[in-house]
Formats: C-alpha cells, sequence, structure tokens
C-alpha cells in the first residue's frame, strides 16, 4: 500500500472567479486487480493494454486505486508532479524477490489482458480470490509461477540451447573483463 499524502492548497478558479481550498489527506492507495477492475468497468478498456491513457483516465485511476471512504472529491486536484511520480514509481514495483525469466523464443498469447481474463487465470491455478487485493505485479508474478510449476517439462532447455545461451554469456563476460577464456 502507498500512503499519499497531500498538503493543503488555495488555488484561484479563472472560469469561476473563486478561490477553491484543497483539504490536507493523507490518501491510501492500493494497485490491485480490484482497482484495475473498478476502472475498467467505467471506461470499457484494457487498462493493461497498450493504448496510452489520458491525463484524466490517470487521474481516475488513482480514485479507483483509494482505500479511504469518503474522500472528498477536490483532494485529488492537490496532487502534484511529485505525488505522481510516487504513484507510478509504486505501480510499476516489482514487490516480490522473484524474478521470472524469459527464454526469448516464447511469444505471448497474444491476448489482450484486463481484469476479467486475470480473474480466469486466478480460477484456472486455483489462487485463491484474497489475491485480488495484493499488488498487481506480485499477483502476476504468482500466476506465472503457478504456470511455470504447472508446466515443467516446457520450460526445460534443450541441451543445444543451453550450450548456446552459456556460449554468449561467456562470450559477453571475455568482452567485459577484456580477458580470453
Amino acid at each position: 500500500m502507498l500512503q499519499l499524502n497531500i498538503e493543503a492548497q488555495e488555488y484561484y478558479n479563472d472560469d469561476t472567479g473563486m478561490f477553491i481550498n484543497i483539504p490536507a489527506c493523507t490518501l491510501q492507495l492500493e494497485h490491485s486487480l480490484v482497482s484495475i477492475s473498478k476502472w475498467e468497468m467505467k471506461w470499457g478498456k484494457a487498462f493493461l493494454g497498450k493504448q496510452e491513457k489520458t491525463p484524466e483516465e490517470l487521474f481516475d485511476y488513482v480514485r479507483c486505486m483509494t482505500l479511504n471512504e469518503d474522500v472528498n472529491p477536490i483532494v485529488y486536484s492537490g496532487i502534484s508532479k511529485t505525488n505522481m511520480k510516487k504513484i507510478t514509481d509504486y505501480i510499476e514495483a516489482r514487490m516480490s524477490a522473484t524474478y521470472v525469466g524469459s527464454r526469448g523464443d516464447e511469444g505471448g498469447s497474444g491476448d489482450t489482458v484486463t481484469s476479467e481474463l486475470i480473474y480466469y487465470w486466478m480460477t484456472a491455478l486455483q489462487i485463491p480470490f484474497e489475491c485480488q487485493y495484493w499488488h498487481l505485479n506480485r499477483l502476476l508474478t504468482l500466476i506465472q509461477i503457478c504456470n511455470i510449476k504447472n508446466n515443467p517439462n516446457k520450460n526445460k532447455m534443450s541441451r543445444s540451447d543451453i550450450l548456446r545461451r552459456n556460449s554468449a554469456l561467456n562470450a559477453q563476460r571475455r568482452a567485459k573483463y577484456h580477458t580470453r577464456g
């Protein structure tokens, strides 16, 4: 969970000719499957899709991430660039010590990843629904691990693949350390 402190602010609205007071607030945010589901329900498109999001869509995702109840909507106007950087860093964080590598020759399924697809994966892999509240990257790592463990033979490298990989790694090390062998 990310706690974001919004400082009290006052600014002038040129359209209404009035001053607007933004109260101080601490937002508790969670980048989770539940948050993405709320956002996709409103916007009708995949959050994890390749299509770029507008500033309005991004700010609305912050609303969907908010765990606090009864937050004054004007508080979201007080989110600064520094706060948005913290939010972006939090969303992009791995949130796991596990690293799942890719062999590079395996392509994705081509499916657009939506919240419903992730719920399907959870159901198919018998992942408990409490995990929908986890940080999304942690949940996706768990799904990857379940897939790997359920298909162990699919992920084994052939002898020639291992030799080719080791040869490439040795060449990189020789170049890095300026040695001949």
